[in-house]
């Protein structure tokens, strides 16, 4: 049997309300298995993306037991979680959050600073992601100068540059044409073929069937 990446005990996830809580998630129990990718699906407001910034350790306040790679997060400090997030997650988002002063080589070259890789093994990380993503022509553009799908692209690979054992992608398609969406999820499958799990967010069922599990919500709950 695969190793758990991902292991969700009664998580929640709630606000203060007058006279009680409103919740955004609740009770979630959620195993994700080592080189799996699970697609999460659910209408608008099912709390989707909250669960994302939960399994990306973007989001603190919640209650529940959350293990990554075995690593029990809800005992972490926040510096840990930190730590933990920028060695083993790559993130795709909806609108790309590449750093707009900065060319598409320095944009891939930022996770690698974080983890004190130095330069001289950086540089020749970008140069091979660069190859890859067949992207070498545009790394010295900045975003503005790329469409849609070249920045989806670069953000994509800007996610797997570090090698993260983790891909999460929130709607990682929702801002493009379906050519470009499906060049994006056909590389998503290539990554999880190499070995990489991979979670999405998305609405489209097309690009959901690409995974190989949907898991959907529906009021924070999770349905069976």
């Amino acid at each position: 049997m695969a190793d758990s990446v991902i292991s969700l005990r009664n998580v929640e996830k709630s606000y203060p309300l007058a006279g009680g809580r409103s919740y955004v998630l609740r009770r979630i129990d959620l195993d994700i298995e080592e080189g799996e990718f699970v697609t999460i699906m659910g209408p608008s407001g099912a709390g989707k993306t909250t669960l994302l910034s939960i399994l990306g350790l973007l989001d603190d306040s919640w209650e529940g037991e959350y293990r990554l790679l075995g690593e029990e997060v809800h005992q972490l400090r926040p510096k840990e979680r930190r730590k933990l997030a920028a060695r083993s997650i790559g993130f795709v988002f909806q609108q790309y959050h590449l750093l707009d002063d900065l060319t598409v080589a320095e944009n891939l070259d930022v996770p690698l600073s974080y983890r004190s890789v130095r330069k001289p093994e950086r540089q020749a990380l970008v140069a091979d992601v660069l190859d890859r993503f067949q992207i070498v022509g545009k790394k010295d553009l900045f975003p503005s100068q790329l469409s849609g799908g070249q920045q989806q692209l670069v953000a994509v690979a800007r996610a797997v540059i570090a090698s993260p054992t983790l891909i999460l992608a929130d709607e990682p398609t929702g801002s493009l044409h379906s050519s470009q969406g499906k060049m994006i999820m056909d590389l998503l499958v290539e990554l999880n073929r190499e070995g990489t799990t991979v979670v999405q967010v998305t609405h489209n069922e097309e690009f959901a069937a690409y995974g190989n599990r949907i898991v959907n919500l529906l009021d924070g709950w999770i349905q069976s």
